[in-house]
């Protein structure tokens, strides 16, 4: 039997294809798995009902699994949607980083229901309306908006210059905050101590399962603290080399090609043997 009962799995360039569905093989290895007695986790940067869907399509909704979505911010339970975490930016941070990058001139977002609010169109934002099916809403007093608190912000831009931007956010507001590029074009700002990894220390401690039996598999920087933190870290082939560094694992084949899929039938539903077990 799998000495893993945990599995965590980021979305989009990892258990998503290109086309953002989910092959019937991937669901197939998913439900085996589960079968074996892993626990399944979404982890995403999206907001919940921008996750559903998938949730839904994997049985989540049915059957006892774990939602992490604002890379963090919040924690459900899939069957029930019982929310068992969640926090906010302090609205002070959120008023600085939002100045420091209106300043800069760039445009700014946050996600609130089903709904991601900007301060003005930009095509990043129509980018994320395409990938998430969220509806736009310009708000004229963003700061406003802002300074009534949010679970994070995302400044949306050409990578080129948003790194010089994080720099200045770090600068001033990093050790109060998280910030991380989720995707190089969008800029994340979330609460302190909030990311993917230490959400999943929280679900794993709900659910009774040890850091040594969780295995967590991702493709961007949002996903580095819980492929840290993960007995097993696993990067997509198509991932981020600074991911596939840190990863004790990197899938043979890509998002496109069912990663996650051969990933599953080789180490926990087959004979091939993991690697150390990170503490182990």
């Amino acid at each position: 039997m799998t000495s893993i009962r945990m599995l965590a799995i980021d979305l989009d360039d990892t258990l998503l294809r290109s086309d953002l569905t989910i092959s019937f093989r991937t669901r197939n290895a998913i439900r085996k798995a589960e079968a074996a007695g892993c626990v399944v986790v979404l982890a995403s940067g999206r907001i919940p009902s921008a996750m559903e869907q998938f949730a839904r399509l994997l049985g989540l909704n049915k059957r006892p699994g774990y939602l992490i979505s604002n890379n963090g911010a919040m924690i459900q339970e899939s069957h029930t949607g019982k929310v068992i975490y969640e926090v906010r930016i302090n609205p002070k941070i959120a008023l600085t980083a939002y100045d420091l990058a209106a300043a800069e001139g760039f445009p700014v977002q946050i996600y609130e229901d089903d709904i991601m609010y900007i301060s003005r169109p930009n095509e990043f934002a129509d980018y994320d309306q395409k990938i998430t099916g969220l509806r736009q809403v310009v708000v004229e007093n963003f700061r406003a908006m802002v300074g009534n608190g949010c679970y994070k912000l995302l400044i949306p831009g050409d990578p080129l210059i948003l790194k010089p931007l994080e720099h200045i956010l770090k600068t001033y507001i990093g050790a109060e905050s998280t910030i991380f590029t989720s995707k190089p074009y969008f800029l994340e700002i979330l609460p302190a101590n909030t990311d993917k990894g230490s959400a999943l220390a929280k679900v794993a401690e709900a659910a009774g399962i040890s850091q040594q039996a969780v295995l967590a598999i991702g493709d961007s920087m949002n996903d580095e603290a819980m492929i840290r933190w993960a007995g097993v870290g696993v990067a997509m082939a198509n991932g981020d080399d600074r991911i596939k560094d840190i990863a004790a694992i990197i899938t043979d084949k890509s998002n496109d090609d069912d990663g996650v899929a051969d990933l599953i039938e080789r180490y926990i539903l087959g004979k091939e043997t993991l690697p150390k077990l990170a503490g182990a």
